[in-house]
């Protein structure tokens, strides 16, 4: 082969020159998908805070609080519709996941979210705690979320808990549960 057959046999191989304005273009689109799709996202969760309108505010912080009984520090992973793990409240902030910090005593449970609103479950509100796997999209190993149910307004709710230290569980399950069958003969 001559030096010429050679410069054209390797002219042959060589890349094309990428289309900048066409890969601009696809990227441009791209982020336009996504920010879209984050817009419907946000409206979906606006709307289902107006549909739960109905729900009143959240108790406030009791001006005096009884002896504390337990404390806990984890995570706070929202409340949903009672029995129904998937119906997530989002309503008045409890859709927002959060740390917390909660104190049981003798007037009920004080939620404290840094970043997020605080709130207050009184004693008469109480229903039940357990252990279970799942709430509202967050999925753990069996008994590894607190629950809480509570009556708010006219709905029972379910609020989800995680400790940092998870053998704390049982011991909030049988602290609340125990308060609920004290406060049985009192109207609820």
């Amino acid at each position: 082969m001559t030096l010429i057959e050679l410069a054209a046999e390797a002219e042959k191989k060589s890349a094309e020159v990428t289309d900048w304005a066409g890969r601009i273009g696809w990227v441009a689109g791209l982020l336009l998908f996504i920010a879209f799709v984050y817009w419907l996202m946000r409206q979906g969760w606006k709307w289902r805070g107006s549909l739960q309108s109905d729900l009143p505010e959240l108790p406030g912080m009791p001006e005096s609080a009884g002896e504390v009984r337990l404390s806990l520090s984890g995570r706070y992973h929202g409340s949903t519709t009672a029995g129904q793990w998937l119906d997530r409240i989002v309503a008045h902030g409890l859709g927002t996941r959060s740390r917390v910090e909660l104190t049981l005593d003798d007037a009920g449970i004080a939620v404290v979210r840094p970043g997020a609103n605080d709130f207050f479950i009184p004693v008469e509100a109480l229903r039940e705690a357990r252990l279970d796997k799942g709430i509202a999209g967050k999925v753990l190993a069996e008994g590894g979320l607190l629950i809480v149910t509570w009556a708010h307004g006219e709905k029972l709710l379910d609020s989800g808990f995680r400790s940092d230290r998870a053998a704390e569980h049982t011991a909030w399950v049988e602290a609340v549960n125990s308060m609920i069958k004290t406060t049985e003969g009192t109207a609820r």
